[in-house]
């Protein structure tokens, strides 16, 4: 890119920055690091861009938009041009990193998502409260796979906000009734305890589907969150009492 007078035009660091949107900092810190240095300086010291320090510029803020640090750019601006390999292999590190990003913006989402609900259908919680929510929701999805969560949602989605509502509603029911029969020690084989654990057990089927793999990372997760369902559901905390959990499952051993 010559001038009027066939001489190539330089450009000071101002200009440079208003026609790359980059700022002048920026640009100190990219002739500093190496990245992009100017060609040449003034008898001032002021920085000269050459038409080949701007080329080598517009490649930065093309590798830029893709995400690269700093660091993976120079590593690849190091190869001959007509070298792909390490961008390559940089690419491929990037898109595995945008993989991971997006599972956990995923993961996250859902987790919102189940809050709102909550939210929508039991009103605000007080702090606590929202606090043993978000733990409980959080440690219960981190022992899901990605796949199996989104199972999950697919069943939240058909069943529906008011099947759903109306299945909790009759769960705390069979809940408390179950938990007056344990009190008062009745044996797990008594058929008030068969017929309200199995229907506990279709309730939890028309949210997982009978997959064996939900079922197991449930229970695996109930075990190491005991203490905080509990408290969410007003039960003993583990210690405290007999665990309901454990009267039901000792109850469908006997129906298997």
């Amino acid at each position: 890119m010559t001038g009027n007078d066939g001489v190539e035009r330089r450009w000071s660091v101002g200009e440079l920055a208003r026609s790359t949107g980059l700022t002048v900092r920026a640009l100190h810190h990219y002739d500093e690091i190496g990245l992009v240095r100017a060609s040449e300086r003034t008898g001032a010291g002021h920085r000269r861009y050459t038409e080949g320090d701007l080329h080598r510029l517009y490649r930065v803020c093309a590798l830029r938009g893709l995400g690269l640090s700093l660091e993976e750019i120079g590593s690849v601006l190091a190869r001959p041009a007509d070298d792909v390999s390490a961008l390559r292999a940089v690419l491929v590190g990037q898109l595995a990193h945008l993989d991971e990003q997006a599972i956990r913006v995923t993961r996250l989402r859902t987790r919102i998502g189940h809050l709102l609900t909550r939210l929508d259908t039991s009103g605000m919680p007080d702090p606590e409260q929202l606090t043993t929510t978000l733990e409980m929701i959080s440690m219960l999805d981190d022992h899901y796979t990605p796949e199996q969560q989104d199972q999950l949602a697919a069943r939240r989605d058909a069943l529906g906000r008011d099947r759903i509502e109306a299945l909790k509603v009759e769960w705390f029911g069979l809940a408390q009734r179950l938990r007056q029969l344990q009190q008062e020690d009745v044996p797990v084989d008594d058929s008030r305890v068969q017929e309200l654990s199995a229907r506990w057990d279709e309730i939890g089927t028309a949210f997982h589907g009978g997959d064996t793999a939900i079922v197991a990372a449930t229970d695996t997760a109930y075990d190491g969150l005991k203490e905080t369902v509990n408290r969410q559901l007003g039960w003993p905390a583990p210690g405290e009492g007999p665990d309901l959990v454990d009267y039901v499952k000792r109850a469908r051993e006997v129906r298997a």
